[in-house]
């Protein structure tokens, strides 16, 4: 039997759908890896687990051959399928917000490599102010990848407000770490600590990122 015109169309048009989805679930697949990474390094700064944060590196490599893989087949989509409107916003949305995801994951491994330097001193008596701020952290990177799963926009745009308390956070633990007096202790620890609030704080942008960007594939609307 000859495939008519229509039949073609709407072959093609089953294939590009399967492709979509997987890519979406390649996405899926690789926040799962970076919220793994972050819960890493938490344990890593807040249990002092060194082999966790040991555990963080190859795992990104992993994160990073995904990452590449998914921007690889979004360009492919785009340049071979011609996809509509609401595809092809979907598809440079994907782009963008992998890339966040991706940078979150390598902050994450940048916090273990915090973790492994602090090890050797005694805790910092700002520790559990960090804490506040990387749970809020994980709180927002899991919604953001549960706005993507579902393609929830509402979710997506509740990230943004939890974004004031992180900046808050950050602002409050360095105004602490910028009036500690060393009196000649090393001034390592409270440097990794800047640094420490200064990753979370880049994290919790890009999973604001990835929520707007999720509104973005929904609605077509920016901000």
């Amino acid at each position: 039997m000859v495939e008519t015109s229509y039949q073609a169309q709407k072959r093609t048009r089953s294939e590009f759908e399967r492709q979509l989805h997987r890519l979406e679930q390649d996405s899926l697949r690789m926040g799962a890896l970076v919220e793994n990474s972050f819960l890493l390094a938490h344990a890593a700064l807040f249990e002092r687990n060194l082999e966790a944060a040991i555990r963080i590196d190859p795992q990104d490599k992993q994160i990073d051959a995904i990452y590449r893989q998914i921007e690889i087949d979004c360009i492919s989509l785009i340049a071979l399928q011609s996809p509509v409107a609401r595809d092809l916003r979907l598809l440079s949305a994907l782009m963008q917000l992998i890339r966040d995801i991706e940078r979150i994951g390598d902050y994450a491994e940048n916090l273990g490599d915090i973790a492994i330097k602090l090890f050797p001193y005694a805790p910092s008596p700002y520790l559990a102010e960090l804490e506040v701020m990387s749970n809020r952290c994980r709180a927002m990177l899991a919604m953001s990848l549960e706005a993507l799963a579902n393609l929830d926009e509402n979710i997506g745009l509740q990230i943004k407000a939890k974004d004031d308390a992180v900046d808050y956070d950050y602002q409050h633990i360095y105004n602490l770490l910028a009036s500690q007096r060393s009196f000649g202790e090393p001034m390592e620890p409270v440097m990794l600590m800047v640094l420490a609030i200064h990753h979370l704080e880049r994290m919790a942008d890009h999973a604001t990122n990835v929520g707007l960007r999720v509104a973005y594939i929904v609605t077509g609307k920016l901000g």
